[in-house]
């Protein structure tokens, strides 16, 4: 890792270099050639040279694997207290979790790497899938892994690039005001994205204007001779003004957008054609057909930020149109899974209203019986009672046939349903359990062969478990 050694690392993290008292001026000259091969907070991750940054949690202190760590030649140890019984260079500082952040700060700066920073209520996760892939074709690429989009996971990834990398697209996700501030300061993007603002983390942020301006945020530390690519269909998206030395580049279904998509040609659940149309600044005018394998129409303004920083970046759309192509779905986020018996659309890693509708649109293009298993939103504010019932009604104006729901909040979901006529005349049938595991129980009897079946909920509500138990059914 460039200029990552362990005083440097000291200093980067404003910590107290110890354990070499007793080392002569030959040896300290060799420690400070060696740069550390890796920085990490999993004891079990570390490689030979590498640094240990000892955090503490709610069950595990990483104190105590400092031993082990030292036992597979670590370089040092970044901890809060001094290691007891054994010798290894360590770097003291008052708090572990700040000085990762410091580190992984000092660390960026060392790169030449184009990043590219992604946030929004809805579609950030998506949105880096498809960024990626796209990228993949021509570049080297680096991209957020899991859920690491936050003020322990954004610098673990940003730790995580090698010289390899020629471009690292990195997921930025907050719930509080200052959050992307920070993180911002870290990764330093060179081109932002920002997918929508929706109504998700109103407990602290208050409104969707709220939301808006802590997103922003990411705007703080961005390379001024970068660009912004944000969602010109969203009403306030669109009002966004110039960042750095240039206007924002805006993408949406709308025909007034730099980069819009028409022609849009729905296949359910197999995805969308449409014929892209993308005009930048000194470029002349790109038109092109696409074909997104990802189902949804949220997915197609996806594709469509994605195919925008492609073309900012040189790259053709024959290599747009492969990556694309070639992009895969993760695991709780609108993947779309073909059971024996059903069709699973595994949406449960977390949920907020305009996702839950967008998850509903998808699921009202699917053949058949359409079933909705549904769970608590969360970090919603005064209204979240209000927001659920209106996700009640919205499943009941798509036409969805089965609805099932768990959760206090979710309470509200049901009632919404029971109160809405389809445009058929038809109510949806609508269910209310009192736990998971009892809605868990009575599925079988609940399903039938040939459904489409989403389900979706805030993370906190272990919706995952449903998703195991119907892929065993």
């Amino acid at each position: 890792m460039k200029n990552m050694n362990l005083f440097s690392i000291a200093e980067a993290c404003e910590g107290r270099l110890c354990g070499l008292e007793q080392t002569d001026d030959a040896a300290r000259a060799e420690i400070r050639g060696r740069e550390a091969s890796c920085v990490v907070i999993d004891s079990r991750k570390i490689e030979a040279n590498g640094i240990f940054v000892a955090t503490r949690g709610e069950k595990v202190d990483g104190h105590t694997f400092i031993p082990n760590v030292a036992a597979r030649g670590a370089l040092g140890v970044v901890c809060e207290q001094p290691p007891e019984n054994v010798a290894i260079p360590y770097i003291l500082v008052e708090d572990s979790f700040k000085a990762l952040k410091k580190i992984a700060e000092y660390y960026r700066k060392q790169l030449k790497i184009q990043v590219v920073g992604i946030t929004g209520s809805v579609g950030k996760t998506s949105t880096k899938e498809l960024i990626a892939e796209v990228l993949s074709t021509k570049y080297r690429v680096l991209k957020t892994q899991g859920n690491f989009n936050n003020e322990i996971g954004l610098p673990l990834t940003v730790l995580s690039i090698r010289p390899e990398h020629e471009i690292a697209v990195l997921e930025m996700g907050i719930s509080d005001f200052g959050e992307m501030h920070r993180l911002s300061k870290i990764a330093r993007p060179d081109i932002c994205v920002m997918t929508n603002i929706g109504q998700s983390h109103l407990e602290t942020l208050g409104t969707r204007e709220g939301i808006l301006k802590a997103k922003s945020e990411i705007f703080d530390f961005m390379n001024p001779e970068g660009c912004v690519f944000v969602n010109g269909d969203d009403d306030l998206l669109r009002l966004i003004r110039k960042k750095g030395n240039y206007e924002p580049v805006h993408f949406g279904l709308d025909p007034s957008n730099e980069i819009y998509a028409s022609d849009v040609k729905n296949s359910g659940l197999s995805g969308t054609h449409v014929t892209v149309h993308a005009k930048l600044e000194n470029s002349p005018m790109k038109v092109f057909p696409l074909e997104i394998p990802l189902p949804g129409e949220h997915m197609i303004l996806n594709a469509l930020a994605a195919a925008g920083i492609a073309l900012q970046l040189g790259l053709s759309t024959e290599e747009i149109q492969r990556g694309v192509a070639e992009t895969e779905m993760v695991s709780g986020r609108s993947n779309v899974l073909a059971l024996p018996s059903y069709t699973l659309i595994d949406d449960c890693y977390n949920a907020n209203p305009a996702s839950m509708r967008a998850a509903l649109n998808l699921l009202a293009s699917a053949a058949g019986r359409k079933v909705a298993v549904l769970g608590d939103m969360f970090e919603l504010g005064k209204r979240e009672k209000q927001l659920h019932k209106e996700i009640g009604d919205y499943a009941g104006e798509k036409g969805i046939d089965v609805l099932l729901c768990t959760g206090d909040l979710s309470k509200n979901i049901y009632e919404g349903a029971l109160n809405r006529e389809r445009d058929d005349g038809k109510k949806v049938k609508a269910y209310y359990f009192e736990s998971r595991e009892d809605m868990t129980k009575k599925l079988p009897a609940l399903l039938q062969k040939g459904d489409t079946i989403l389900v979706k909920a805030s993370h906190r509500m272990e919706f995952e478990k449903v998703v195991e138990f119907l892929k065993k059914m």
